[in-house]
């Protein structure tokens, strides 16, 4: 006859740990491509703020207003 041990509590953490190194290298891809898509998209929103500051103040009216 064979005995059965069953579950130890080791067999579990290794099973996870296994599962969290799967994980690890699948989500390590894409984190990389997400955090130089946010810079670029970073980079041109400030391009795009300062372009509309420079051009804003080139087109904005002068009011003078005098007593009489």
């Amino acid at each position: 006859m064979t005995e059965t041990t069953g579950i130890t509590p080791a067999d579990i953490e290794s099973k996870f740990r296994s599962i969290q190194d799967q994980v690890d290298v699948v989500t390590e891809g894409p984190k990389k491509k997400a955090m130089a898509g946010g810079a670029i998209a970073l980079i041109l929103l400030l391009i795009i703020y300062v372009l509309g500051r420079k051009s804003g103040k080139k087109k904005s009216t002068v009011l003078e207003i005098r007593r009489m």
